[in-house]
């Protein structure tokens, strides 16, 4: 009698975890990819993105039943990666470890930007964005890429990020400056 109790417990456990397993997979999976592509940028590295989108899984799986009460999921999706960014990037200063450029060729890559005549152009004028970008500072660049790239309003951010609107409207017009300098040609900038 026992046993058979046992087993009922242990089968209604299993089903729950499965339950719990889709509906977080149903949850989050829309949102994967922009996840990643923000990661990317935040650390210009496959494997760090990687690992990051990872730690907001982990993070948010023993909470997927508050995922479901969450009213504008993707900003706040992105507000949680860009905090466990910041957790992972103090973690490895504390450890004396330095972030050095990445290397790798997919390293970037911008979607949907440039749509001049010739493909070549195109091409080209994505390698100038890009190299502008890594040319800015960090804040000015997570800014531009969240507003101008992935469409995300100053509103949206001024939640996500948790700083005032006129610092984010401060970034993103001196960013987009010194990019605009960048690809006249006037050279690299600080």
């Amino acid at each position: 009698m026992l046993s058979e109790l046992r087993k009922i417990f242990l089968n209604s456990m299993d089903a729950e975890k499965k339950l719990q397993q889709r509906i977080f997979a149903r949850l989050l999976r829309p949102y994967l990819e922009k996840l990643y592509r923000q990661a990317y940028w935040l650390t210009r590295n496959r494997q760090d993105a990687e690992d990051i989108v990872q730690d907001v899984l982990i993070k948010l799986y023993p909470r997927c039943e508050d995922l479901l009460n969450i009213e504008k999921l993707e900003p706040w999706l992105a507000r949680i990666l860009h905090r466990t960014f910041i957790d992972n990037y103090r973690q490895k200063q504390r450890r004396s470890m330095y972030v050095v450029a990445s290397s790798d060729p997919e390293s970037l890559e911008l979607r949907n930007l440039g749509q001049s005549g010739s493909e070549h152009d195109s091409s080209a004028a994505l390698l100038d964005i890009q190299a502008g970008l890594l040319q800015l500072n960090e804040d000015q660049r997570f800014v531009i890429l969240m507003h101008d790239v992935e469409g995300y309003t100053l509103v949206e951010l001024e939640n996500i990020l948790d700083i005032p609107l006129g610092t984010l409207k401060s970034r993103l017009h001196r960013g987009r400056r010194e990019l605009r300098k960048f690809l006249a040609g006037e050279g690299t900038f600080c």
